[in-house]
């Protein structure tokens, strides 16, 4: 049998070279995704125009929605099946690997149905007006079409990483990146197909490697492989995955909401240049969150592992490497946009006007930027150990408990600057909260060792 890592290293290799095995081909994926987000807004920007960049804007609550599914899933089953694995469950496994796929065709199909028919409606309820509308309408189309492809892609690519190939999973992230940054210009600026040619890139290009992922999971090089005995729903699987997986879609569902009311928000006070602004400004958010959420994947296989094999001293040092590496992260990206905010806004568009409402916006928000890895580990980091309730309430206590209320009050005073200054807010109120939670499983770690 081939692998890269097999999961019984988990328990004894070196955590940093563990981390650096796991943690760097995810951390590239990641980057590779998000500047693909990057570039595929650059391509709208100068290739369609500002209005569709505001669409584009007014679809990040359906496409976070969906993701909120995919994660769900996605997450969910990674995590159980490092759990499964350290315990030496290879039955489940295969279940596992089963159910996810039979999860995200169903799931698929109960969000994109009732979406594609009220889709105006909806858009419209998001913040759309009637110049960013016809953007936003024809992109949102195609993708919830290809919802199904979307969420099987991301599942197994998570358990592709989990099961020991994490070089594969990056591979496979690549090669549906470079697939898209081909078809884009190509369908944007050679076919003339606006900001649809954007959508069809990104279906098309994960529809080729989920092809290679369904031949992979057919081989018997792995340790799961599909098999037609295991394509039923286990009840147990499914309650595993969703009590695991609860916390990351919740945090993407509340991000919808909390999404919904800055878009609306901004519309109010500051316009549809107020709403694209806050799509470059979320861009760049995507592109420091997915790095540290590299680096979280990387972290979530060895820190299940081994709290499922009962090495807890093994669990306390990779939490304590990936929270330094994440905090890093992320002071680095709030430094650069801090002192450089023009020049990053200018990337995305060559509109004076929304550079300078982007580079305002862009200031108020990544000034406590730097906490944020704190927090994105410590929820990885209780899903990864099956204490979903936990990663339940840090997802809760940013959006739901502080930021959701801030949008609701906060913009009628003080207008567009208003809606900027409750996202540093809450993220420093979100900190306070994980100080105190990981303060005391810090405690129960070490009682357990």
């Amino acid at each position: 049998m081939k692998t890269e890592t097999t999961p019984l290293s988990l328990g004894t290799e070196n955590i940093s070279k563990l981390l650096i095995k796991y943690a760097l081909p995810a951390i590239v994926a990641m980057l590779a995704t998000s500047l693909y987000n990057v570039t595929d807004s650059i391509f709208i920007g100068h290739g369609v125009g500002v209005d569709a960049l505001s669409g584009l804007s007014i679809t990040f609550p359906i496409m976070n929605l969906s993701v909120a599914f995919g994660t769900l899933i996605g997450v969910g089953a990674a995590a159980l099946l490092s759990i499964r694995l350290g315990q030496k469950d290879y039955e489940a496994a295969n279940y596992i690997l089963a159910n996810v796929v039979l999860l995200n065709i169903i799931i698929g199909i109960l969000l994109s149905v009732p979406v594609l028919f009220f889709l105006d409606p909806i858009l419209i309820f998001f913040g759309a007006s009637p110049k960013t509308l016809p953007h936003a309408h024809d992109f949102m189309v195609i993708i919830t079409i290809g919802n199904i492809i979307t969420h099987t892609y991301m599942g197994l690519n998570a358990l592709i990483r989990s099961e020991g190939y994490p070089k594969k999973a990056m591979i496979a992230t690549i090669i549906t990146i470079l697939i898209n940054l081909i078809l884009n210009p190509l369908f944007i600026f050679k076919f003339d197909w606006g900001i649809r040619g954007s959508a069809f890139a990104t279906v098309i290009s994960q529809t080729l490697v989920l092809s290679w992922q369904v031949y992979f999971f057919t081989t018997k090089d792995s340790f799961m492989y599909f098999q037609k005995k295991f394509f039923s729903l286990k009840t147990n699987i499914i309650k595993g995955i969703f009590s695991i997986g609860l916390s990351p879609f919740i945090l993407h569902v509340l991000s919808c909401v909390v999404i919904i009311l800055i878009n609306k928000n901004l519309s109010i006070y500051g316009g549809d240049l107020a709403v694209g602004a806050y799509g470059i400004v979320n861009r760049i958010l995507f592109v420091l969150v997915m790095i540290v959420l590299g680096l979280n994947q990387g972290m979530q296989p060895i820190a299940g592992y081994n709290y499922g094999a009962g090495l807890y001293h093994r669990v306390t040092e990779v939490l304590k490497k990936t929270t330094i590496i994440a905090v890093g992260i992320m002071t680095l990206g709030s430094l650069i946009t801090e002192l450089f905010p023009q020049p990053v806004s200018s990337l995305f568009t060559s509109d004076r006007e929304l550079i300078d409402v982007t580079s305002v916006g862009m200031r108020y928000v990544l000034m406590t930027y730097c906490l944020v890895g704190f927090q994105t580990v410590a929820i990885t980091f209780f899903q990864s150990i099956g204490k979903a309730y936990i990663s339940i309430i840090l997802s809760l206590s940013r959006q739901a408990i502080i930021l959701i209320p801030l949008l609701l009050i906060i913009p009628r005073y003080f207008g567009v600057t208003g809606v900027w200054l409750t996202m540093p807010i809450a993220d420093f109120g979100a900190f306070i909260a994980t100080i105190i939670v990981m303060h005391y499983q810090h405690k129960i770690l070490k009682k357990m060792e």
